[in-house]
């Protein structure tokens, strides 16, 4: 892979850093000036997205993608580039109140306590939360007009993914009537392979393998931590030839791996009770480094920052490597919605919003944002080449390089993994590593199964559920104070017995 690319993401990494510490010290001059801003817009639109999500410019010339089709640089912000693009192409001052959150829960907390959105970008459990509690507004019917050249989502989603968006239904009504997606990825485990075989790293039993004890890292998050528990324990069901060989494989697959049943809630809990015991610790972000200082052999990972890892180490010449357990993976998407209590009929915010979305999805731009963030878009560009070409820019193979294999992912642009113009001849150490992490091949992919929303009365079962694992380990509990423990509740009893005598 070209190191240029490793490069110039560390120097975005290191941007945002410097950016975010800039901000901190001018945030009153900052909001007195996006007030002014909005005083002499035509409208205005509030976006909440992840922290550290979207492109924020200031790139140097050394930086530029230098892509056969043409040079690629973000001079400017993503925002600023947006409303500027807005009037020159509308003919309206548009301005963009742009607010950022940590976690999903971080987001629909700030939406409980009466914060007001027209755009935010959750992941698709809280998006499927927020459709069964109608406080999304659809996707209008121009949005979805490919005959405009301006509406680079409808022309560019890849085929893949929108195939997944318009089956995926709540309430009887698809994803894709509300849910534009921005970046996806999958679950699987990053690994250290002079210590962790492929093999072992290959199943997502290895979470509480004694083998590894206190040398693998976990999700500090009930829903991915719980999906790994459940392909842990249906490890034999999952992997048996005739569960694969099922002609409702994908059905039956997504169906276990929702299971939320008090059976298989108390058979996760056992088992990350376990994997808590044998774990080095629940982490959401010190993984990474934990794995580059060699404090860990593996971590639970999302692929998307999975590639940020591997480049990582490579800068440091440490080879790691990337996973998908053979039982099953989590295919997992960010994406676009509208909330009705932010846009509010108001149709020239509607037409703002869906025109950010599709900004952000214009081939340059999709690569702009895929460099900086370093996740996958949901944008192949379909007849556009860039994206694919950027994706070959990334990863393919000198010429003078030898031991090379070609790796498709056509599935993913063109919806046809046979499509032989879409295949990348890449280096053999790289294929199950970057390149792998960033479009999973085929494969892997078969084996793949979203999260459903759960319930009320599931939540509170899980979310209970993972109180107890995080809060109190019974395995933690020495056999002394065991016994200790039975002792005083033996000598209770003989006192309550003892005081019914005398009261008798």
């Amino acid at each position: 892979m070209k190191n240029r690319k490793n490069e110039i993401k560390y120097k975005k990494t290191l941007c945002a850093a410097v950016l975010a510490g800039l901000v901190c010290f001018t945030l009153p001059g900052f909001f007195k000036e996006a007030k002014a801003a909005d005083q002499t817009a035509d409208v205005t639109i509030r976006v909440a997205n992840w922290e550290e999500y979207i492109d924020l410019g200031d790139w140097d010339e050394e930086d530029t993608i230098d892509l056969d089709s043409g040079d690629i640089i973000g001079v400017t912000s993503m925002i600023d580039d947006f409303e500027d693009w807005y009037y020159e192409t509308y003919g309206i001052r548009a301005h963009v109140e742009y607010s950022t959150f940590g976690t999903n829960e971080d987001l629909y907390n700030m939406l409980t306590l009466g914060d007001e959105f027209d755009l935010v970008c959750p992941s698709e459990y809280l998006i499927m939360k927020m459709m069964a509690q109608d406080q999304l507004v659809p996707l209008s019917d121009e949005f979805f007009d490919t005959s405009d050249e301006n509406n680079y989502y409808s022309i560019g989603v890849s085929p893949y993914i929108k195939e997944i968006f318009d089956s995926k239904k709540i309430d009887g009504e698809p994803w894709s009537k509300y849910m534009a997606g921005y970046m996806w990825g999958i679950t699987g485990i990053v690994y250290n392979p002079e210590v962790m075989s492929e093999e072992e790293a290959s199943s997502w039993k290895v979470l509480n393998d004694r083998k590894f004890h206190r040398q693998i890292t976990l999700k500090d998050n009930v829903r991915d931590s719980y999906f790994a528990a459940v392909g842990a324990i249906k490890s034999d069901l999952l992997t048996s030839e005739e569960f694969l060989n099922d002609p409702d494989y994908a059905m039956n697959l997504e169906r276990e791996m929702n299971d939320v049943s008090p059976e298989t809630i108390a058979a996760v809990e056992e088992f990350l009770q376990d994997a808590k015991d044998n774990a080095y610790s629940f982490e959401t972000d010190s993984g990474k480094a934990d794995l580059m200082t060699g404090k860990v052999a593996a971590n639970l990972q999302w692929s998307g920052d999975s590639v940020y890892t591997l480049d990582q180490a490579d800068e440091e010449d440490f080879t790691l490597a990337f996973a998908v357990p053979e039982e099953a993976t989590n295919i997992y998407f960010d994406g676009w919605v509208m909330l009705k209590n932010g846009i509010q009929g108001d149709a020239a915010k509607q037409h703002a919003a869906e025109a950010f979305i599709n900004f952000i999805s214009r081939p340059d731009n999709v690569i702009r944002n895929m460099l900086y963030v370093g996740y996958t878009s949901v944008i192949s560009g379909t007849e556009d080449g860039r994206i694919f070409e950027y994706a070959k820019w990334c990863y393919e193979a000198e010429e003078d390089e030898e031991d090379v294999e070609d790796y498709p992912v056509g599935y993913f642009f063109t919806g046809d993994n046979t499509d032989e113009e879409f295949v990348i001849t890449a280096p053999s150490d790289q294929i199950y590593r970057q390149l792998f992490s960033c479009y999973p091949s085929l494969e892997a992919m078969e084996r793949s199964s979203i999260m459903t929303y759960f319930d009320d009365e599931a939540n509170e079962a899980i979310n209970q559920m993972w109180i107890h694992v995080r809060c109190f380990n019974i395995h933690d509990v020495p056999a002394g104070l065991w016994i200790a423990i039975a002792g005083a509740a033996a000598a209770g009893c003989v006192w309550l017995l003892s005081a019914r005598r005398k009261h008798y």
